[in-house]
């Protein structure tokens, strides 16, 4: 497996090692370790991020949140994955496509 920024529904999302996170109430803050820059979630945000605690595939995290909450496939989607590659461009989440070894 190796990493990859491209996002596809069978890539593995995980939250990098280099982070530290702490749970606020309805949000999430998150220290990259590397740049020493703060990162804040929403509610959706701090699920997701509890989704990719452990490699998650990126279908499976919309999955989860699709049932959670009362949005349609086609607005979250696109939401979602803009959202992971924020993510992964801060270097928070780790992007891994599990079609290549």
């Amino acid at each position: 497996m190796s990493s990859s920024n491209t996002l596809n529904d069978r890539s593995l999302l995980v939250a990098a090692s280099e982070q530290v996170s702490c749970d606020i109430g309805s949000q999430m803050a998150i220290l990259n370790l590397k740049s020493g820059i703060y990162y804040g979630l929403d509610a959706v945000g701090c699920r997701l991020w509890d989704l990719v605690q452990s490699p998650t595939p990126l279908s499976e995290i919309e999955g989860a949140l699709l049932a959670e909450y009362d949005v349609e496939p086609s607005r979250l989607r696109p939401e979602i994955r803009d959202l992971c590659q924020t993510l992964a461009r801060a270097g928070l989440i780790e992007i891994r496509d599990e079609t290549r070894d």
